[in-house]
């Protein structure tokens, strides 16, 4: 049996991208990337909607005209291993054709439950609209966040609106650029 995560990058102001989509000030530095590989090590599995699915996707093969450090070499062979659900009405079959791939029309929380029950380890829920029902729902159990000391002034919320969440710190981090990484549990 796994466990259910919920980790993001948001800035001051809670929100995971700003009014225009963009999440560009959420960029790792070479410490916070070196950070998310350790991280990444113990997830078995993460639940994707759509457009992260496909911004993830980069990390499938080394880009042609590209030179990918060791560190990106060493992420990509680790989300490489790691068993993807993607919820999405708008993919066809043919859009997730990689065989540790298991497309779904709707992500419900009977199935989040099954994907977790048979974990071998961390499944990571990434992102916002994807993770809305299981945050809402009290399924997470572990939430990492890296608040960025940025505002972008509105957005995408990291947190639904209606969630009541009772956590536990249990991890805290400084970044050489001011990020904060939290770690809490569910209460």
């Amino acid at each position: 049996m796994g466990t259910l995560s919920y980790t993001t990058a948001m800035p001051l102001d809670g929100f995971v991208a700003d009014a225009d989509g963009d999440f560009q000030w959420a960029a790792p530095n070479e410490e916070i990337f070196r950070f998310h590989i350790e991280r990444v090590g113990d997830v078995s599995a993460e639940v994707l909607g759509r457009k992260t699915y496909e911004l993830m996707k980069y990390w499938d093969t080394e880009p042609a005209g590209e030179d990918w450090g060791e560190q990106e070499r060493e992420f990509a062979a680790l989300w490489q291993g790691v068993k993807l659900f993607v919820a999405s009405g708008s993919l066809e079959s043919a859009d997730v054709a990689d065989p540790r791939t298991t497309l779904v029309d709707r992500l419900n929380l009977d199935f989040l439950r099954r994907i977790v029950a048979d974990a071998s380890g961390e499944v990571e829920i990434f992102g916002p609209t994807v993770a809305r029902d299981a945050i809402v729902g009290n399924l997470v159990d572990d939430y990492r966040f890296f608040v960025v000391p940025v505002t972008v002034g509105g957005g995408l919320a990291a947190i639904p609106a209606n969630a009541k969440l009772d956590l536990a710190l249990v991890e805290q981090r400084v970044f050489s650029n001011g990020t904060l990484f939290v770690h809490y549990k569910k209460a």
